[in-house]
């Protein structure tokens, strides 16, 4: 999923980024309207979520302009707080609305709520729960470790692409781990003992990626 975040508050950006990665997203940041839109023409874009006040271009205005040429979802973050405010985002598409301060969190759920993230995923024995952040085969509980569950989820968000070491390690271990690439592999390797072998392929020299049939 691409998610397009806009906010002139650039540690607002930074903060929202990190979040979403960790949900598997693939992150687009902007700082102002204008930015926003120029990425949004070059990229397939999700869902947004857009600050409202920002220099150049508000973010009311670029919402406007996303909702007349696409289906994307939009989110706008303000610290305005009249009703009025409100129902002018929505009455001009956005489909949401979240007043400053917020939970990050609350913000990740409700993306994932508006695209109809899948709460649990059936590969034939195989059953991930999202929710409870369990894995199963044939019923039985798989035990996984909250970082071969940040691996799977990972691989899930992305599948059918090829995910490098240092890929997987800012979005499963972040941005600030310090360490050797090779415990991917280890990790992997455990992984595939408890989920079956097939699921994760390796592809020399680039990676790994996660394949399965929907």
């Amino acid at each position: 999923m691409n998610i397009l975040i806009v906010d002139d508050e650039k540690y607002m950006t930074s903060i929202l980024k990190t979040y979403f990665q960790k949900e598997g997203f693939n992150v687009f940041a902007a700082n102002n309207g204008e930015e926003a839109l120029d990425i949004f023409y070059n990229n397939k874009i999700d869902i947004s979520v857009l600050d409202w006040m920002m220099p150049k271009i508000s973010g009311v205005d670029v919402c406007k302009e996303i909702k007349n040429i696409s289906k994307c979802k939009v989110i706008i973050l303000t610290a305005r707080s009249e009703n009025e405010d409100e129902l002018k985002a929505l009455n001009i598409g956005a489909d949401d609305y979240i007043r400053k301060p917020f939970d990050p969190r609350v913000v990740i759920l409700r993306a994932k709520k508006m695209l109809r993230v899948e709460k649990i995923l059936n590969l034939d024995t195989l059953k991930i729960d999202f929710q409870s952040s369990k894995a199963f085969n044939n019923g039985e509980d798989l035990n996984l470790t909250k970082i071969e569950f940040q691996l799977i989820k990972c691989f899930c968000n992305y599948k059918g692409e090829i995910l490098s070491r240092q890929r997987l390690i800012d979005l499963v271990w972040g941005l600030d781990y310090i360490g050797e690439e090779r415990t991917v592999d280890t990790h992997i390797n455990r992984l595939r003992d408890k989920i079956g072998r097939d699921l994760i392929k390796t592809h020399r020299g680039m990676g790994y990626s996660f394949e399965y049939e929907d």
